[in-house]
Protein backbone atom coordinates (compact mmCIF):
# COMPACT_ATOMS: atom_id res chain seq x y z
CA UNK A 1 0.00 0.00 0.00
CA UNK A 2 1.22 3.73 -0.71
CA UNK A 3 2.85 5.12 2.57
CA UNK A 4 0.73 7.79 4.65
CA UNK A 5 1.91 11.25 4.77
CA UNK A 6 2.20 12.17 8.04
CA UNK A 7 1.80 15.83 9.66
CA UNK A 8 3.92 16.18 13.54
CA UNK A 9 2.20 18.93 15.59
CA UNK A 10 4.06 18.70 18.56
CA UNK A 11 7.88 17.33 18.47
CA UNK A 12 8.41 16.50 22.14
CA UNK A 13 8.76 13.18 23.35
CA UNK A 14 5.19 11.22 22.74
CA UNK A 15 5.50 13.54 19.15
CA UNK A 16 8.87 11.90 18.63
CA UNK A 17 7.91 8.51 19.46
CA UNK A 18 4.74 8.08 17.69
CA UNK A 19 6.36 9.60 14.47
CA UNK A 20 9.21 7.45 14.86
CA UNK A 21 7.08 4.11 15.32
CA UNK A 22 5.53 5.06 12.39
CA UNK A 23 8.41 6.33 10.24
CA UNK A 24 10.48 2.73 11.41
CA UNK A 25 7.18 0.53 10.17
CA UNK A 26 7.88 1.62 6.45
CA UNK A 27 3.98 2.23 6.46
CA UNK A 28 4.87 6.63 6.93
CA UNK A 29 6.60 9.44 6.19
CA UNK A 30 6.23 12.27 7.83
CA UNK A 31 5.99 15.67 5.19
CA UNK A 32 5.39 18.13 7.98
CA UNK A 33 6.38 19.38 11.27
CA UNK A 34 5.45 21.93 13.91
CA UNK A 35 7.15 22.35 17.02
CA UNK A 36 8.55 25.79 18.69
CA UNK A 37 11.64 24.58 19.66
CA UNK A 38 13.88 25.72 17.01
CA UNK A 39 16.58 22.97 17.85
CA UNK A 40 14.21 20.32 18.57
CA UNK A 41 12.23 21.60 15.46
CA UNK A 42 15.83 21.62 13.00
CA UNK A 43 16.84 18.22 14.44
CA UNK A 44 13.48 16.44 13.53
CA UNK A 45 13.58 18.30 10.38
CA UNK A 46 16.32 16.59 9.98
CA UNK A 47 16.00 12.76 11.24
CA UNK A 48 12.80 12.24 8.99
CA UNK A 49 14.16 14.45 5.79
CA UNK A 50 11.69 17.48 5.86
CA UNK A 51 12.54 20.14 4.04
CA UNK A 52 12.99 23.61 5.73
CA UNK A 53 9.72 25.50 4.01
CA UNK A 54 7.71 22.81 5.84
CA UNK A 55 8.95 23.13 9.38
CA UNK A 56 6.99 25.68 11.03
CA UNK A 57 7.25 27.32 15.03
CA UNK A 58 4.17 27.36 15.32
CA UNK A 59 0.70 24.86 14.28
CA UNK A 60 -1.29 27.54 12.75
CA UNK A 61 1.05 28.16 10.24
CA UNK A 62 1.05 24.50 9.21
CA UNK A 63 -2.33 24.78 8.68
CA UNK A 64 -2.82 27.93 6.99
CA UNK A 65 -0.73 25.88 4.70
CA UNK A 66 -3.56 23.78 4.06
CA UNK A 67 -3.25 20.12 4.03
CA UNK A 68 0.01 18.85 3.67
CA UNK A 69 -0.05 15.19 4.72
CA UNK A 70 -3.37 12.23 4.62
CA UNK A 71 -3.08 12.41 8.94
CA UNK A 72 -1.52 14.23 11.60
CA UNK A 73 -0.05 13.31 14.83
CA UNK A 74 -1.33 15.64 17.87
CA UNK A 75 1.14 15.54 20.46
CA UNK A 76 0.96 19.42 21.92
CA UNK A 77 0.85 19.90 25.61
CA UNK A 78 -2.40 19.05 26.78
CA UNK A 79 -3.90 22.24 27.36
CA UNK A 80 -3.20 22.84 23.51
CA UNK A 81 -4.95 19.80 21.77
CA UNK A 82 -8.20 21.20 21.39
CA UNK A 83 -7.58 24.25 18.49
CA UNK A 84 -4.75 22.61 16.45
CA UNK A 85 -7.00 18.76 16.30
CA UNK A 86 -10.29 21.31 15.70
CA UNK A 87 -8.67 22.97 12.86
CA UNK A 88 -6.85 19.74 11.44
CA UNK A 89 -9.53 18.09 11.38
CA UNK A 90 -11.45 20.87 9.12
CA UNK A 91 -8.63 20.45 7.00
CA UNK A 92 -9.28 16.56 6.54
CA UNK A 93 -6.72 15.53 8.51
CA UNK A 94 -6.87 11.94 9.97
CA UNK A 95 -5.51 12.44 13.41
CA UNK A 96 -3.66 10.43 15.71
CA UNK A 97 -4.50 12.70 19.35
CA UNK A 98 -2.18 11.54 22.38
CA UNK A 99 -4.11 11.74 25.40
CA UNK A 100 -5.85 13.06 26.79
CA UNK A 101 -8.19 14.46 24.07
CA UNK A 102 -8.09 17.98 26.32
CA UNK A 103 -8.07 18.62 29.73
CA UNK A 104 -11.86 20.39 29.49
CA UNK A 105 -14.98 18.06 28.71
CA UNK A 106 -15.99 21.08 26.53
CA UNK A 107 -12.84 21.07 24.50
CA UNK A 108 -12.91 17.30 23.86
CA UNK A 109 -16.54 17.21 22.89
CA UNK A 110 -15.45 19.80 20.42
CA UNK A 111 -12.82 17.86 19.25
CA UNK A 112 -15.32 14.73 18.84
CA UNK A 113 -17.97 16.91 16.64
CA UNK A 114 -15.00 18.02 14.49
CA UNK A 115 -13.94 14.40 13.77
CA UNK A 116 -17.96 12.85 13.40
CA UNK A 117 -18.49 16.43 11.16
CA UNK A 118 -16.13 16.11 8.19
CA UNK A 119 -15.43 11.95 8.53
CA UNK A 120 -12.45 12.02 9.76
CA UNK A 121 -10.51 8.73 11.50
CA UNK A 122 -9.88 9.73 14.94
CA UNK A 123 -7.30 7.03 17.46
CA UNK A 124 -6.93 8.75 20.75
CA UNK A 125 -3.72 7.44 22.14
CA UNK A 126 -5.64 5.22 24.68
CA UNK A 127 -2.58 2.35 24.14
CA UNK A 128 -2.93 0.08 26.79
CA UNK A 129 -6.27 -1.16 24.79
CA UNK A 130 -3.54 -2.58 22.48
CA UNK A 131 -1.41 -4.62 24.02
CA UNK A 132 -1.10 -8.53 23.52
CA UNK A 133 -2.02 -8.93 27.48
CA UNK A 134 -5.05 -6.68 26.85
CA UNK A 135 -6.45 -8.53 23.88
CA UNK A 136 -5.42 -12.06 26.36
CA UNK A 137 -7.35 -11.00 29.14
CA UNK A 138 -10.43 -9.67 27.05
CA UNK A 139 -10.75 -13.02 25.26
CA UNK A 140 -11.08 -14.53 28.45
CA UNK A 141 -13.71 -12.28 29.48
CA UNK A 142 -15.68 -12.36 26.14
CA UNK A 143 -14.96 -16.65 25.35
CA UNK A 144 -16.58 -16.89 29.14
CA UNK A 145 -13.62 -18.16 30.88
CA UNK A 146 -14.89 -16.92 34.53
CA UNK A 147 -18.17 -16.40 34.04
CA UNK A 148 -19.78 -13.01 33.69
CA UNK A 149 -17.55 -10.07 35.33
CA UNK A 150 -18.67 -9.11 38.78
CA UNK A 151 -15.50 -7.13 40.35
CA UNK A 152 -12.47 -5.32 39.30
CA UNK A 153 -9.38 -4.83 41.39
CA UNK A 154 -7.06 -2.92 39.90
CA UNK A 155 -3.23 -0.74 40.45
CA UNK A 156 -1.70 1.57 38.57
CA UNK A 157 1.95 2.06 40.45
CA UNK A 158 3.34 5.58 39.53
CA UNK A 159 6.49 4.62 41.25
CA UNK A 160 8.48 6.76 43.45
CA UNK A 161 10.63 8.42 41.71
CA UNK A 162 8.14 8.80 38.44
CA UNK A 163 6.10 10.90 40.18
CA UNK A 164 8.77 13.11 41.46
CA UNK A 165 9.82 13.61 38.16
CA UNK A 166 6.93 13.82 36.07
CA UNK A 167 4.08 15.15 38.78
CA UNK A 168 6.00 17.08 40.90
CA UNK A 169 8.96 19.07 39.08
CA UNK A 170 7.77 17.94 35.55
CA UNK A 171 5.21 19.53 33.13
CA UNK A 172 1.93 17.73 34.73
CA UNK A 173 2.55 18.75 38.54
CA UNK A 174 -0.22 21.69 38.26
CA UNK A 175 -3.91 21.18 37.48
CA UNK A 176 -3.81 24.77 36.55
CA UNK A 177 -1.15 24.57 33.60
CA UNK A 178 -1.67 20.59 32.72
CA UNK A 179 -4.87 18.62 34.67
CA UNK A 180 -5.76 16.46 38.02
CA UNK A 181 -3.43 13.80 37.48
CA UNK A 182 -6.24 11.08 36.87
CA UNK A 183 -7.08 12.70 33.45
CA UNK A 184 -3.31 13.53 32.51
CA UNK A 185 -1.53 10.09 33.76
CA UNK A 186 -4.93 7.48 34.28
CA UNK A 187 -7.25 8.25 31.71
CA UNK A 188 -5.41 5.34 30.45
CA UNK A 189 -6.60 3.06 33.15
CA UNK A 190 -10.32 4.23 33.28
CA UNK A 191 -10.72 3.31 29.43
CA UNK A 192 -8.76 0.20 29.39
CA UNK A 193 -11.51 -0.50 32.79
CA UNK A 194 -14.30 0.55 30.86
CA UNK A 195 -13.28 -1.58 28.06
CA UNK A 196 -12.68 -5.00 29.65
CA UNK A 197 -16.53 -4.30 31.15
CA UNK A 198 -17.98 -3.24 27.89
CA UNK A 199 -19.71 -0.70 29.31
CA UNK A 200 -19.81 2.90 31.03
CA UNK A 201 -20.04 3.26 34.51
CA UNK A 202 -23.40 4.27 36.35
CA UNK A 203 -22.22 6.05 39.57
CA UNK A 204 -18.30 6.64 40.32
CA UNK A 205 -17.02 7.87 43.22
CA UNK A 206 -13.72 8.83 44.35
CA UNK A 207 -11.14 10.24 47.27
CA UNK A 208 -7.43 11.83 47.07
CA UNK A 209 -4.97 13.97 47.45
CA UNK A 210 -1.72 15.65 48.11
CA UNK A 211 -0.51 13.94 50.92
CA UNK A 212 3.61 13.90 50.94
CA UNK A 213 5.03 16.18 48.18
CA UNK A 214 4.42 19.54 50.09
CA UNK A 215 5.85 21.66 52.00
CA UNK A 216 4.57 20.74 55.28
CA UNK A 217 6.51 17.10 54.92
CA UNK A 218 9.58 19.07 54.19
CA UNK A 219 12.52 17.45 56.65
CA UNK A 220 14.59 19.60 58.48
CA UNK A 221 17.47 20.95 56.96
CA UNK A 222 16.40 20.63 53.16
CA UNK A 223 17.46 22.62 51.00
CA UNK A 224 16.23 24.04 47.88
CA UNK A 225 17.55 21.85 45.47
CA UNK A 226 19.13 18.56 45.85
CA UNK A 227 22.52 19.73 44.61
CA UNK A 228 22.92 22.13 47.35
CA UNK A 229 21.35 20.08 50.13
CA UNK A 230 22.94 17.90 53.19
CA UNK A 231 20.04 15.26 53.36
CA UNK A 232 20.48 14.44 49.39
CA UNK A 233 22.66 11.15 49.87
CA UNK A 234 19.29 9.37 51.97
CA UNK A 235 16.55 11.02 49.99
CA UNK A 236 14.47 8.97 48.34
CA UNK A 237 13.85 11.62 45.48
CA UNK A 238 17.21 12.53 44.51
CA UNK A 239 17.23 14.27 41.51
CA UNK A 240 21.33 14.18 41.16
CA UNK A 241 21.25 10.06 42.05
CA UNK A 242 17.92 9.63 39.47
CA UNK A 243 19.37 11.73 36.73
CA UNK A 244 23.29 10.90 37.32
CA UNK A 245 22.02 7.04 37.26
CA UNK A 246 20.45 7.81 34.18
CA UNK A 247 24.24 8.07 32.29
CA UNK A 248 25.23 4.80 32.53
CA UNK A 249 21.50 3.52 30.73
CA UNK A 250 21.12 4.25 27.50
CA UNK A 251 17.58 3.00 27.82
CA UNK A 252 17.08 5.73 30.14
CA UNK A 253 18.64 8.50 28.00
CA UNK A 254 15.11 9.46 25.73
CA UNK A 255 13.38 9.20 29.07
CA UNK A 256 13.25 10.35 31.94
CA UNK A 257 16.74 12.47 31.15
CA UNK A 258 15.53 13.44 28.09
CA UNK A 259 12.64 15.55 29.81
CA UNK A 260 15.80 17.23 32.35
CA UNK A 261 18.57 17.70 29.28
CA UNK A 262 20.17 17.22 25.96
CA UNK A 263 23.69 16.93 27.36
CA UNK A 264 24.65 13.13 28.20
CA UNK A 265 27.44 14.28 30.42
CA UNK A 266 27.71 14.37 33.89
CA UNK A 267 28.69 18.64 33.68
CA UNK A 268 25.90 18.62 31.70
CA UNK A 269 22.88 17.10 33.96
CA UNK A 270 24.55 18.73 36.95
CA UNK A 271 24.28 21.90 34.92
CA UNK A 272 19.89 21.60 34.38
CA UNK A 273 19.67 20.20 38.22
CA UNK A 274 21.26 23.47 38.96
CA UNK A 275 19.40 25.52 37.20
CA UNK A 276 16.30 23.59 35.91
CA UNK A 277 13.42 22.02 37.30
CA UNK A 278 14.52 19.04 37.87
CA UNK A 279 16.60 19.92 40.47
CA UNK A 280 14.25 21.08 42.81
CA UNK A 281 13.41 19.97 46.14
CA UNK A 282 10.37 17.72 45.88
CA UNK A 283 9.04 18.99 49.18
CA UNK A 284 9.60 22.78 47.85
CA UNK A 285 7.66 22.70 44.16
CA UNK A 286 4.98 24.33 43.11
CA UNK A 287 2.96 21.49 42.85
CA UNK A 288 -0.52 20.82 43.16
CA UNK A 289 -1.83 17.55 41.79
CA UNK A 290 -2.63 14.53 43.99
CA UNK A 291 -0.18 11.75 44.88
CA UNK A 292 -2.99 9.22 45.74
CA UNK A 293 -6.38 8.23 44.10
CA UNK A 294 -8.63 5.64 44.46
CA UNK A 295 -12.34 5.47 42.13
CA UNK A 296 -15.12 3.59 42.47
CA UNK A 297 -16.90 2.68 39.57
CA UNK A 298 -20.47 1.24 39.43
CA UNK A 299 -21.90 -0.24 35.90
CA UNK A 300 -25.35 -0.87 35.26
CA UNK A 301 -25.54 -4.63 35.48
CA UNK A 302 -24.26 -4.22 38.96
CA UNK A 303 -20.72 -5.13 38.50
CA UNK A 304 -18.52 -2.65 40.71
CA UNK A 305 -14.61 -1.75 40.33
CA UNK A 306 -12.32 -0.53 42.62
CA UNK A 307 -8.94 1.31 41.32
CA UNK A 308 -6.13 2.54 42.91
CA UNK A 309 -3.07 5.02 41.17
CA UNK A 310 -1.07 5.60 44.27
CA UNK A 311 3.08 7.26 44.15
CA UNK A 312 4.21 5.50 46.77
CA UNK A 313 5.08 1.61 44.98
CA UNK A 314 7.52 0.86 42.42
CA UNK A 315 7.31 1.48 38.72
CA UNK A 316 6.23 -1.48 37.23
CA UNK A 317 3.14 -2.92 35.12
CA UNK A 318 -0.41 -2.30 36.28
CA UNK A 319 -1.91 -5.05 38.60
CA UNK A 320 -5.36 -6.75 37.88
CA UNK A 321 -7.84 -9.02 39.40
CA UNK A 322 -10.73 -9.97 37.61
CA UNK A 323 -13.48 -11.67 39.64
CA UNK A 324 -15.89 -13.51 38.12
CA UNK A 325 -19.28 -15.95 38.76
CA UNK A 326 -17.02 -18.79 37.49
CA UNK A 327 -13.41 -17.98 37.71
CA UNK A 328 -11.24 -15.58 38.50
CA UNK A 329 -8.04 -13.78 36.49
CA UNK A 330 -4.94 -12.14 38.00
CA UNK A 331 -2.69 -10.08 36.21
CA UNK A 332 0.35 -8.41 35.95
CA UNK A 333 0.76 -7.53 32.69
CA UNK A 334 3.23 -10.21 31.80
CA UNK A 335 1.30 -13.51 33.09
CA UNK A 336 -2.28 -14.00 33.90
CA UNK A 337 -3.44 -16.62 36.49
CA UNK A 338 -6.64 -18.22 36.17
CA UNK A 339 -8.75 -20.29 38.47
CA UNK A 340 -11.80 -22.09 37.49
CA UNK A 341 -14.21 -22.57 40.28
CA UNK A 342 -15.84 -25.52 38.13
CA UNK A 343 -13.30 -27.83 37.81
CA UNK A 344 -10.70 -26.11 40.69
CA UNK A 345 -7.72 -26.61 38.13
CA UNK A 346 -5.65 -23.44 37.71
CA UNK A 347 -3.66 -22.20 34.73
CA UNK A 348 -0.27 -20.04 34.48
CA UNK A 349 -0.48 -18.11 31.32
CA UNK A 350 2.24 -16.54 29.31
CA UNK A 351 1.46 -12.87 27.54
CA UNK A 352 2.75 -13.56 23.63
CA UNK A 353 5.58 -10.74 23.36
CA UNK A 354 4.87 -7.63 22.41
CA UNK A 355 6.30 -5.73 19.08
CA UNK A 356 7.62 -3.51 21.00
CA UNK A 357 7.85 -2.16 24.66
CA UNK A 358 6.33 1.08 24.64
CA UNK A 359 3.18 0.43 27.57
CA UNK A 360 3.62 -3.11 26.62
CA UNK A 361 3.62 -2.80 22.70
CA UNK A 362 0.68 -0.76 23.06
CA UNK A 363 2.34 2.17 21.23
CA UNK A 364 3.53 0.36 18.73
CA UNK A 365 0.32 -1.76 17.80
CA UNK A 366 -1.66 1.71 18.32
CA UNK A 367 0.61 3.82 15.79
CA UNK A 368 0.48 0.47 13.32
CA UNK A 369 -3.38 0.11 14.06
CA UNK A 370 -3.79 3.79 13.00
CA UNK A 371 -2.00 3.83 9.71
CA UNK A 372 -3.85 0.46 8.88
CA UNK A 373 -7.06 2.77 9.14
CA UNK A 374 -5.65 5.62 7.36
CA UNK A 375 -4.43 3.53 4.22
CA UNK A 376 -7.61 1.63 3.94
CA UNK A 377 -9.89 3.99 5.26
CA UNK A 378 -11.47 1.39 7.59
CA UNK A 379 -12.15 3.49 10.93
CA UNK A 380 -13.51 0.33 12.23
CA UNK A 381 -10.12 -1.21 12.35
CA UNK A 382 -9.37 0.85 15.91
CA UNK A 383 -11.18 -0.34 19.00
CA UNK A 384 -12.81 3.31 19.49
CA UNK A 385 -14.36 6.39 17.35
CA UNK A 386 -13.72 10.05 19.25
CA UNK A 387 -17.32 9.52 20.79
CA UNK A 388 -16.65 6.37 22.68
CA UNK A 389 -13.24 8.46 23.36
CA UNK A 390 -14.99 11.27 24.93
CA UNK A 391 -17.41 8.60 27.13
CA UNK A 392 -14.41 7.34 29.07
CA UNK A 393 -13.13 10.97 29.75
CA UNK A 394 -16.19 12.08 30.78
CA UNK A 395 -16.15 9.37 33.72
CA UNK A 396 -12.65 10.80 34.78
CA UNK A 397 -14.16 14.28 34.97
CA UNK A 398 -16.83 12.14 36.98
CA UNK A 399 -14.40 11.20 39.56
CA UNK A 400 -12.69 14.41 40.04
CA UNK A 401 -16.31 15.89 40.42
CA UNK A 402 -17.04 13.37 42.84
CA UNK A 403 -13.38 13.41 44.75
CA UNK A 404 -13.66 17.33 44.80
CA UNK A 405 -17.11 17.91 45.92
CA UNK A 406 -17.29 14.72 48.54
CA UNK A 407 -20.62 13.02 46.29
CA UNK A 408 -21.47 9.91 44.10
CA UNK A 409 -21.59 11.37 40.83
CA UNK A 410 -24.28 9.40 38.55
CA UNK A 411 -23.17 9.47 34.75
CA UNK A 412 -25.96 10.38 32.68
CA UNK A 413 -26.75 7.95 29.11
Amino acid sequence: MTSVTLALVGGGLRGQLYARSAVASGAARVTAIAEPDPGRRIALGAEFAVPPDRLYADWADLADAGKLADAAIIATQDQLHMAPAVRMADLGYHLLLEKPMATTEAEAAAITSAAERNGIILAVCHVLRYTPYTRMLKDLLDSGRIGRLVNVQHLEPVGWWHQAHSFVRGHWRRSDTSAPMLLTKACHDLDWLVHLFGAVPARVSSFGSLTHFKASERPAGAAPRCLDCPLEPSCPYSAKRLYLDCLADPDRHYWPLGAVTEERTEAGVLEALRTGPYGRCVYACDNDVVDHQVVNLEFPDGGTCSFTMSAFTPMEHRRTRLLGTHGFLDGDGQTIRLVDFRTGEEELLAVPEADGDGHGGGDQELTATFLRAVQTGDPTLLPTDAGASLATHRVVWAAEEARTSGTVVTLSR
